[in-house]
């Protein structure tokens, strides 16, 4: 069974407390980091959905009590010559993440399947073969060991536009439109079934799509956060390291402790 977005625009208003869930999960979020960085884990958490969605505002949730040594956030944009002259797989490659560290990438690899498919940036056999070549690139990450969580952000198309034009109407947010967002609009029908062939094609077991319904943004970085937490405390032994009593004998002397 695969994902049907109009199963997420009912939009419901987050049902606790915005401020207290946020907080709450954000320590899990900064708990699970530590556990990556101590067993030295890897983990990706990319984010696909529609313009204006609010990738960002939950990826600004998401790192914000995240030690900035131990994570990277992409934010993937059109290829540079160098990019476009290779594999369309090279330049995320080049981002994996390190041991210890998670990867979290604003757009990915996807494009191949969507944005390139419908604005023809690629050939059809090229985004065709897309979905073998991304189905293979994935399960060599988790088998070496890299969990990949996969998240889609879906609004409607009346929410999409009441937030597009909030931004052209806000003098410190018109920087985060362009005419691409309006051009894409128009495409809509086509960006659907690129969308549904991708979650028909791509939602494996070693890497399944999760959906958020973003029609309201404040249920959406709960619900977006809870499932990553979920995701990737299943995944880690969660039990926090022991205390080196060397350690602890040397720090004693040092603070002139008892």
């Amino acid at each position: 069974m695969t994902i049907n977005l109009s199963d997420y625009e009912a939009g419901k208003k987050h049902p606790g407390d915005y401020s207290d869930d946020l907080a709450a999960v954000q320590q899990r979020l900064a708990r699970i980091q530590v556990a990556h960085i101590v067993h030295r884990r890897r983990a990706i958490v990319l984010f696909e959905g529609w313009d204006a969605a609010g990738k960002g505002g939950i990826i600004q949730r998401l790192t914000a009590d995240w030690d900035p040594r131990n994570f990277e956030v992409w934010p993937i944009k059109a290829p540079t010559p160098e990019e476009a002259a290779r594999h369309f797989l090279w330049r995320f490659w080049r981002r994996l993440p390190e041991n210890g560290n998670i990867g979290v990438f604003d757009r990915s690899w996807y494009g191949r399947v969507l944005v390139e498919r419908v604005e023809r940036f690629a050939t059809e056999s090229q985004w065709r073969r897309g979905y073998d070549e991304i189905n293979e690139f994935e399960a060599q990450q988790v088998d070496a060991g890299t969990q990949i969580i996969k998240i889609f952000v879906h609004t409607t198309q009346e929410e999409q536009d009441a937030r597009l034009l909030a931004r052209l109407e806000h003098p410190w947010k018109r920087w985060k439109t362009g005419a691409d967002d309006y051009r894409n609009r128009e495409k809509r029908d086509a960006y659907l079934d690129a969308m549904a062939e991708m979650f028909l094609r791509t939602d494996k077991g070693w890497a399944p799509w999760y959906a958020i319904d973003g029609n309201d943004k404040k249920a959406a970085r709960i619900a977006a956060l809870t499932v990553i937490a979920d995701q990737l405390e299943a995944n880690i032994d969660m039990t926090p390291p022991e205390l080196d009593p060397a350690l602890v004998k040397l720090a004693r002397k040092a603070l002139q402790k008892d």
